[in-house]
């Protein structure tokens, strides 16, 4: 069903967005959900498919991989060929190729299959992140886009702690299969009420595909995050890690390079200088730094220190996302954003962010009540700068070409995960290392440290070794967190006084975009003023 001329002028200002744009937002949820709860559902199958697939830890190592390598190498070229051909047209796609990678994993019969399969929903999941974000662009006018934006984070964190809990249930009932057979039913309702709801947009067919840039893009970004993911495994310092992301590195710089001279590029260079953009890129990467590093410090904290399981672990961790999704659902960080803009409201949620970061270091050394506060000081902090910065990213982008948007708030999100996982992992690995007793010297981690010592003192030193390695790198994060937020919030609020910087404007009036005044008034997270 094509989109008549008032849905596609709906989400313009002051049009009032499209008349079933919250029902639209309620279906792109449930995909999105689908796609969240899969990155990390499959943690917990992971003694099952080590039994039952015989699977070895290389095997299980690339089970998990294979989905986000794949999804992250594609989020760029998925956004363009949303904007290109259509982002209607790419959901469906996106959800049929989700739906026959879970059917073909929940039926797979060995652990090559299951690979394989995982890697098939990674398409479906690049094409599922970056339309779904683009489409709410699409459908929401600049009023009600921040509320919007912000229930769609919201929905990241409830898939991103719902997927340890779904799984477990799953597994308590029935057989592996069962975490991604259970997408299928998922998929059919998401498909007939997309097919039924959402209008189409986007298609610019006329224009001649950027063939060589979506090569570069893939095989640039696949070489990085390969290098990320194998860091921890290998050694940051191997040669294999080394030459993987060097490659990439390369292969990257050569994409800039391409899109700065092709006619119609996938990436337009030009949108990197407008102040709003990089300063929003900058937050992004900063805040998912953040995140993601910290939850990699807090598993091990709650396991290695405090001795809970894994499952309870994992429920432990959980305040942080139900505080996300508690104030985004409310709409409070919309609010927050409308009355005070959008640099006050990312340095004042990295600020959050930071904070609870440092409660969670000095206060939750000993006992989970003071990590607990801490959790939901990040949670808030999460809910408040994500949501600011992802509708910076997309007001800084022309609407026709709000697929590339979502493909790189999605990119910067995947960077910003690995690298936070790989700095914050380094410190704690060398601050631990740095305070061992001359008995464990030499060992790469507790278990084996622990293996080492023969004394209870000996392993007690081990044991705060490395929680003082915990903190340290807590603060370290918390330090990077709240910089990243007052740098992003500075370029903000100067693009905000200068209204626009001219060669984006200019890339802007070419691609058909807004004025620069209102491009303006878009950057500035005050819907109102438009």
């Amino acid at each position: 069903m094509a989109a008549t001329a008032t849905e596609q002028n709906a989400a313009r200002p002051g049009g009032g967005g499209h008349p079933r744009r919250w029902a639209i937002l309620g279906v792109i949820c449930l995909a999105q959900l689908t796609v969240l709860l899969d990155n990390t559902i499959l943690n917990v199958a992971i003694p099952s498919l080590t039994r039952e697939l015989d699977a070895s830890t290389a095997d299980v190592q690339w089970m998990v991989n294979a989905y986000a390598l794949v999804q992250s190498g594609l989020l760029l070229t998925a956004g363009n060929a949303a904007d290109r051909y259509g982002r209607r047209r790419m959901l469906l796609l996106g959800l049929v190729l989700f739906g026959l990678g879970s059917l073909a994993a929940g039926l797979s019969g060995s652990s090559g299959e299951l690979i394989a399969a995982r890697a098939g929903m990674g398409i479906g999941g690049a094409l599922l992140m970056t339309t779904t974000l683009a489409v709410i662009v699409q459908v929401f006018d600049d009023a009600e886009r921040p509320k919007a934006i912000g229930i769609w984070g919201a929905i990241n964190s409830l898939g991103f702690a719902g997927g340890p809990l779904a799984g477990g249930f799953l597994l308590d009932h029935f057989w592996w299969g069962a975490i991604f057979l259970v997408n299928l039913p998922v998929v059919v309702i998401a498909l007939a009420a997309v097919a039924r709801l959402v209008p189409e947009s986007g298609s610019r067919g006329g224009e001649r595909p950027d063939v060589v840039g979506a090569l570069l893009s893939i095989t640039g970004m696949t070489a990085v995050v390969h290098a990320i993911i194998s860091g921890p495994e290998h050694g940051w310092t191997s040669v294999r890690v080394l030459a993987v992301g060097s490659f990439g590195a390369v292969v990257l710089a050569a994409f800039v390079l391409w899109e700065r001279r092709v006619p119609h590029p996938m990436l337009d260079m030009g949108f990197f200088r407008d102040r709003r953009f990089v300063g929003a890129v900058l937050g992004g990467i900063l805040v998912a730094f953040g995140m993601a590093g910290s939850l990699f410090l807090l598993t091990q904290h709650l396991q290695f220190v405090l001795g809970y399981e894994p499952l309870e672990a994992g429920l432990r961790t959980a305040p942080l996302a139900l505080t996300v999704v508690v104030l985004n659902f409310s709409g409070v960080g919309a609010r927050l954003l409308v009355r005070y803009g959008t640099p006050a409201a990312i340095v004042g949620g990295m600020a959050l962010l930071s904070a609870g970061l440092v409660a969670v270091a000095l206060l939750g050394a000993d006992s989970y009540g003071g990590m607990l506060l801490g959790l939901v000081v990040m949670g808030a902090g999460i809910a408040l700068a994500m949501p600011a910065m992802a509708n910076a990213i997309m007001s800084a982008i022309p609407p026709e070409k709000a697929g590339v948007g979502a493909g790189v708030n999605g990119t910067l999100a995947e960077f910003g995960n690995g690298l936070g996982v790989a700095v914050l992992g380094a410190v704690l690995n060398s601050r631990f290392v740095a305070l061992l007793p001359a008995v464990a010297a030499g060992a790469g981690s507790l278990p084996e440290a622990l293996g080492a010592v023969r004394t209870g003192a000996e392993q007690s030193a081990v044991r705060e070794a490395f929680a003082d390695g915990i903190a340290v790198s807590q603060l370290a994060g918390a330090a990077a967190v709240f910089a990243g937020g007052v740098l992003a919030a500075v370029l903000l609020r100067r693009a905000e006084r200068t209204g626009r910087t001219e060669p984006a404007a200019e890339g802007a009036r070419e691609a058909g975009g807004p004025a620069p005044e209102a491009a303006g008034r878009q950057g500035s997270g005050r819907p109102g003023a438009a």
